[in-house]
């Protein structure tokens, strides 16, 4: 097969809709290629056994209560929430507790969601204005091993894509227990020679709580875009806007005692409100013997979040704290690759360039019912970076091929402080090589060796302080990372993935938003292994079933202990998906959220958690279908996080240490009406 045939022939095997561009990962030089409706089989295109897709029929199956929560698809990864509606969900991968997105790069449409510098914690990603019905799949890969992406990588990166055409034009109703409602309305008509994509979308919840949350979002989305598979573009504007009160994580002492019931909240004002807008555009070409895709977007968002973790150990009058954060940002992305023939080999080159400039204005105040007691600092950051990257992949022989990259990163942190003293410009930069060795398929299998650097960078106030502590911070962390795998699927309808990984970090490097300082951790090391497995028996049918393990410690030794407080040990997901059985379809998903140490000693830890979601509808005609959607199905009373630390109640004359925790919602049912048209 000539290399332009096989080019095509990849290229249209790609999902349908895949929204801005197809990444280069997704398009190899190959001479067979099965793509599945229901599950796509990457044996012989992925690079490794830590990426796959998550085709849109088993996106649509999967039940969320929360837009963030459809990353749950990818192996391995829970989302989860301490703060009810509204705030960034807080995410768990290889052992990481990644806080609200620190090491897991997450981008829709090719935007990076990750905020840095960000004004409650590093790398902050808010995906409430995701609307999970546009997703046109979902792409993950884990660990520091690919070239073209960056900061906030080293566990692991999403990418979703917006479709650009939906079948056809819908409006969804729905309802639920605790002031749950909802009304979405999408199409996309033919306009000239392209297509006009607009969604619109109202939310409320109140959520479980004593004090409903009182979440109010609106959110919509047009694009316009052109084109076929080959070459085309499109223009996006995204707009979302968000209010809410919030119930945050209680301590166990106050429940025990019947003081607190466990939907009570101790601060009754906490809450926030979050806007995010955004204009983006994407480009592709295809030649011959090459690919260029680029992307360019701006984003401005803006938040105030007020919260009170410690009550009343401060302040008589109560802890709470303000983190107002606005920022625009300004980002371009170009990729080009060229197939070619090197010593006589099939060849693959990418190059690419990636910018971002961020300013930003964000600030820490001392609140009473949120009005501003004192001030703890106020600051402008101006941060910005550039990244080069390169990496060339040889079939050296039918059964191998390699892959070897390189990635260049240049930062620039300046940040005006209310203190000069916290004020100043820092540079930093940091290279990052990239290795894969992949052999194989023999009888449909493959097997992969991986190995690279990766790196997050920190907190630009942090980058520049100089007081509290005196000394300033690590501007770039290193990480690196080695892993081995196989995938096969041998088995008709069936793919399965293992992989066994060690990734090390330079430093736990954070800046603890809720405490407005940079703190720097003790290296540390995970290890761990990961076993997924997605079938397709039949054309109405899917199964998924995933398996992951880490085993997370600090690498050198303190009289405190070793343990990484927060690192997920055990996950575990069962999901079925139906659909096309006759009018029938839905799924029913299983998620396993295992225990984790709490502080270093491992004295404390927290329980696991078990939930079962179930979604099950019936399509009455080609225009008119209902569903129902049921979360936490056995109404188990389960926590969704859980921390340890010291706390003050009003009742309390000195801070106690005791377990903090955030509860699972309780059995929730929603129905949701969908007319066609």
């Amino acid at each position: 097969m000539s290399m332009r045939a096989s080019l095509s022939r990849l290229i249209f095997a790609l999902p349908a809709g895949l929204g801005a561009y197809a990444h280069a990962e997704d398009i190899k030089l190959l001479d067979t290629v099965e793509i599945k409706a229901r599950v796509e089989n990457l044996v012989g295109i992925a690079d490794s056994a830590n990426q796959g897709v998550i085709t849109k029929t088993q996106l649509d199956a999967r039940t969320e209560y929360r837009p963030a929560e459809l990353l749950e698809t990818a192996p391995g990864l829970i989302v989860t929430q301490h703060s009810g509606e509204g705030k960034a969900g807080q995410y768990y991968l290889r052992g990481f507790n990644l806080d609200h997105g620190t090491d897991l790069r997450t981008t829709v449409d090719g935007m990076l969601i990750n905020q840095r510098s960000h004004a409650h914690g590093q790398g902050w990603t808010d995906l409430n204005f995701f609307i999970p019905e546009l997703a046109a799949n979902l792409r993950y890969k884990k660990g520091p091993y690919y070239a073209d992406e960056g900061d906030f990588s080293s566990a692991g990166a999403v990418a979703v894509d917006y479709v650009d055409q939906l079948p056809q034009r819908f409006g969804e109703i729905g309802i639920g227990q605790n002031g749950y409602y909802r009304a979405l309305l999408a199409g996309s008509p033919r306009v000239h020679d392209g297509n006009f994509l607009y969604a619109l979308e109202f939310n409320h919840n109140d959520g479980p709580y004593t004090q409903g949350d009182n979440y109010r979002k609106y959110n919509g989305v047009l694009r316009y875009s052109a084109g076929d598979t080959h070459d085309r573009y499109n223009i996006t504007a995204m707009a979302y806007q968000a209010t809410w009160r919030a119930t945050d994580q209680i301590p166990l002492r106050a429940v025990a005692s019947g003081a607190l019931g466990r939907y009570d909240a101790i601060d009754p004002t906490d809450g926030g409100d979050a806007a995010r807008y955004s204009l983006s555009a994407a480009w592709q070409r295809t030649r011959d013997n090459s690919m260029t895709r680029a992307n360019a977007y701006v984003v401005h968002n803006s938040m105030h979040l007020y919260s009170n973790f410690t009550y009343f150990t401060d302040n008589i009058n109560g802890d709470q704290f303000a983190q107002p954060d606005s920022r625009v940002v300004y980002a371009a992305n170009l990729q080009h690759t060229l197939y070619a023939q090197f010593a006589g080999k099939e060849t693959e080159y990418n190059i690419g360039a990636q910018l971002q400039h961020d300013g930003i204005d964000n600030a820490l105040y001392n609140t009473i019912a949120r009005n501003v007691r004192s001030t703890v600092r106020t600051d402008r950051i101006l941060e910005s970076s550039m990244a080069l990257y390169a990496s060339s992949s040889v079939r050296w022989l039918d059964k191998f091929r390699s892959i070897v990259g390189l990635r260049s990163d240049v930062y620039r942190f300046g940040v005006q402080s209310d203190d000069p003293k916290n004020s100043g410009v820092r540079y930093a930069g940091i290279v990052s090589p990239k290795f894969a060795a992949i052999f194989g398929p023999w009888s449909a299998t493959e097997f992969y060796f991986n190995a690279g650097n990766g790196y997050h960078s920190n907190d630009a106030r942090g980058v520049t302080r100089s007081i509290d502590p005196a000394t300033k911070i690590t501007p770039l962390v290193r990480s690196w990372g080695y892993e081995a795998g196989g995938r096969t699927a041998l088995l008709p309808g069936l793919q399965s993935t293992l992989s066994f990984y060690s990734i090390d970090f330079d430093s736990e490097l954070i800046f603890a938003g809720d405490a407005g300082t940079t703190e720097a951790g003790r290296a540390s090391r995970r290890l761990g292994f990961e076993f997924a497995n997605a079938y397709a028996p039949t054309r109405w049918l899917t199964l998924d079933a995933d398996i992951a393990y880490a085993h997370a410690r600090f690498r050198d030794y303190a009289a405190v202990g070793n343990y990484i407080p927060g690192a997920v040990e055990g996950v575990a997901t069962l999901a079925m998906s139906i659909d096309r059985l006759g009018d029938i379809f839905g799924g029913l998903q299983w998620r396993y959220f295992g225990t984790r140490p709490l502080i270093e000693d491992n004295s404390v830890r927290s329980n696991a958690t078990s939930v079962f979601n179930l979604h099950a509808g019936y399509r009455f005609n080609t225009s008119w279908s209902a569903a129902a959607e049921i979360y936490n199905l056995f109404n188990g009373a389960a926590n969704a996080i859980d921390y340890y630390y010291a706390s003050q109640l009003k009742t309390e004359s000195v801070p106690q240490s005791d377990l903090h925790f955030h509860p699972m919602e309780p059995r929730t049912i929603r129905v949701t009406l969908n007319a066609t048209f």
